[in-house]
């Protein structure tokens, strides 16, 4: 059986293209995640690994979707090739269990890893650089202005907080913060 793992880091990506790639592929099974790959304990990941069983294959679109480090691919695939599954990593090629497939396989996997600590490096970079503005502020940037909470909390002196949020698309939770921190100033 072929088995498909998709996964994304964040919330926010998309898996379309990891789940297509896997589709045109023929697997017959793909299980797929939202999930940090820093992470060892992915809940689909371990179940798909508690799946595969001899002469199955497990089908991943990049090395990276697979694993973070070198040496996590290294022991998940060797544990794979114990139990008599293959890999295939679409971007790669099917890994076989050769003393040549394991070196690609390492090679392969030592890139992926410094790929991501550079992306890493570079984000703390950028973020020590901006952290030098003195309008710097961590976090997402708030969507409504000063102006636009002051006006839908002077509305809520008249309205309930259905009728604000219809008129100026400011969420009840949100309006609840704004009329705290009012308080607590």
């Amino acid at each position: 059986m072929k088995y498909g793992y998709a996964r994304v880091s964040t919330i926010s990506q998309d898996l379309e293209g990891q789940l297509q790639a896997l589709e045109n592929e023929g697997c017959d099974l793909i299980y797929s995640e939202k999930f940090t790959g820093t992470k060892a304990d992915r809940p689909q990941f371990k179940e798909v690994l508690s799946k595969l069983a001899t002469g199955d294959t497990l089908v991943v679109t990049k090395l990276d979707r697979f694993a973070r480090s070198t040496v996590d691919a290294i022991n998940t695939v060797k544990a794979l090739f114990e139990k008599g599954v293959k890999v295939h990593v679409l971007n790669m090629g099917l890994v076989e269990d050769t003393p040549t497939g394991r070196l690609i396989l390492t090679i392969m996997s030592g890139f992926a890893e410094f790929e991501r600590d550079m992306i890493v490096e570079r984000t703390q970079e950028g973020k020590a650089i901006a952290k030098q503005r003195a309008d710097y502020r961590e976090g997402r940037p708030n969507k409504f202005s000063k102006k636009q909470i002051e006006l839908a909390l002077e509305l809520l002196k008249n309205h309930s907080y259905t009728q604000v949020e219809e008129k100026t698309g400011i969420s009840k939770s949100t309006l609840i913060r704004a009329k705290r921190k009012q308080g607590a100033l």
